[in-house]
């Protein structure tokens, strides 16, 4: 009970620090070059971001004060505050929610991860490589990293207790430890595979059309294909090196797959309507650029195809308060963070950026600003939080000084994922592992950050060559 009060009394004294924090910058001069709306925005957005950073509130919370306090004040009005809920890429993102919902209940994201570790879970590392591979192959109909780590936490799980590693007997690194932390790092590769992976990447894509750039389903998909399946080679691998498991090998664990198989029978009738509903969205996703196909509704056809299977009921809507809760406060940052450049504000801030890398090469400034924004997610909790924050400003300064900005955009876009494990609390998907046990939260911050850095170089230098040569 004392801890509890305790522990209330430090968000008590975060959320007042914010309060004040707001306040004071709200009644500060103004910076030359800005208007006052603008720097009344941004006060209020930055506020958002730092009670986040600080969990002194929900992101959720903290989007709704914000919200509230920039209608009420003049600041935007309310077509503009709400302008964000009428966007058709995040109704894309809160659909696909509820389709992550369908992959789940019929099974079928289960049955593909079993199968995989049944044809290559012989070993230790083998089981690594088939958890990633198997989050890989079910990403594209995950919007969520953190819905994902709920289908792949449980199997991970049930394989480490299976083979008796466990947290409670203090045999946690028996093999669980290796097994969590490698299913977490993989998550920060499959997330930047697909642009259906993480709520963010659509976001950013949207964002990055402002500069002329176009990216679709199928070229996101190729520009991150040869730095992802680098990364997927040398993760496991890396992690079994530096933080191996006491067993090697695991010859039980297809034994323990093929009877999680048989425990779920045949192939049912739901799965193969899940399957092809799965299979049928992402090939329209892919042709849209060619046919013209609005990836929304798209989107909406293949949940109406689960809702008409009954794969997908109301019961399961009335459950999905996730989903609703990522409209609104993913809608109002983005409503924000719109404003915020339309009025001036990015290309302000961008300006005195640019001042720090006047007179490198191009090649130099694309470096600097990828690995700045790779490390500047240390002191964010969310993931899109940073990119709606930080996106724009560090592409505009890119594209000023001279670099590609398709190529800048995308790897922007792929770090607001590969930097995810950089600490424990880095994306809410980290969450669910941590919570096991079997991994702590000092060996996420040195391992996590090792596996950030190959992931900076692996995209930094391969990817980087890749994108200029096929996109």
């Amino acid at each position: 009970m004392a801890h509890h009060k305790h522990s209330n009394k430090i968000i008590h004294l975060k959320q007042l620090f914010i309060f004040i924090f707001g306040v004071a910058l709200w009644f500060s001069p103004t910076p030359d070059g800005l208007t006052l709306q603008a720097w009344h925005l941004f006060s209020i957005f930055i506020s958002i971001i730092l009670a986040v950073i600080l969990e002194a509130f929900p992101i959720f919370t903290a989007s709704i004060i914000g919200l509230s306090f920039s209608v009420l004040t003049t600041t935007l009005t309310p077509k503009e505050a709400y302008s964000g809920f009428s966007q058709s890429f995040i109704l894309l993102i809160i659909v696909a929610f509820l389709i992550a919902r369908g992959v789940i209940k019929s099974g079928l994201g289960k049955r593909i991860a079993f199968l995989i570790i049944k044809k290559f879970g012989k070993s230790s590392l083998g089981l690594g490589y088939s958890m990633i591979a198997a989050d890989m192959f079910i990403a594209p109909a995950f919007p969520s990293n953190t819905a994902r780590s709920g289908v792949l936490f449980p199997i991970v799980n049930a394989l480490a207790a299976d083979s008796g590693s466990k947290v409670a007997d203090g045999t946690r690194k028996k093999l669980g430890a290796y097994l969590m932390m490698t299913s977490m790092a993989g998550i920060t590769i499959s997330s930047a595979m697909w642009l259906t992976a993480m709520a963010a990447n659509p976001a950013g894509v949207k964002m990055a059309q402002e500069f002329g750039v176009n990216i679709s389903f199928g070229s996101w998909a190729l520009a991150a294909f040869l730095p992802t399946l680098l990364a997927f080679i040398a993760i496991p691998w890396v992690l079994f090196k530096l933080f191996p498991p006491e067993i090697k090998h695991t010859p039980n664990a297809p034994e323990i797959a093929k009877q999680e198989l048989e425990h779920m029978g045949n192939i049912h009738k739901n799965e193969y309507i899940m399957g092809f509903t799965f299979i049928a969205m992402v090939t329209l996703w892919v042709l849209s650029p060619v046919f013209g196909f609005d990836k929304t509704a798209v989107a909406f056809l293949g949940l109406a195809a689960l809702m008409i299977s009954n794969i997908f009921t109301m019961d399961d809507l009335a459950h999905e308060g996730r989903a609703l809760g990522t409209l609104i406060w993913f809608a109002i940052l983005y409503s924000m963070s719109s404003e915020l450049n339309h009025l001036g504000f990015m290309s302000w801030l961008g300006d005195h950026i640019s001042t720090f890398v006047i007179g490198y090469s191009w090649q130099m400034v694309y470096v600097l600003l990828v690995l700045a924004y790779v490390f500047i997610h240390y002191f964010f909790v969310s993931q899109t939080a940073q990119m709606l924050a930080l996106f724009s400003v560090f592409l505009g300064v890119g594209v000023n000084t001279g670099v590609p900005a398709e190529l800048l955009a995308l790897m922007l876009l792929f770090a607001t994922n590969f930097n995810a494990m950089i600490t424990p609390q880095g994306s809410s998907a980290n969450v669910i592992y941590l919570g096991s046990g079997y991994i702590l939260s000092n060996e996420v911050y040195k391992y996590g950050g090792i596996i950030t850095l190959l992931n900076s170089f692996i995209y930094l230098v391969f990817g980087s060559f890749w994108i200029i040569a096929v996109v």
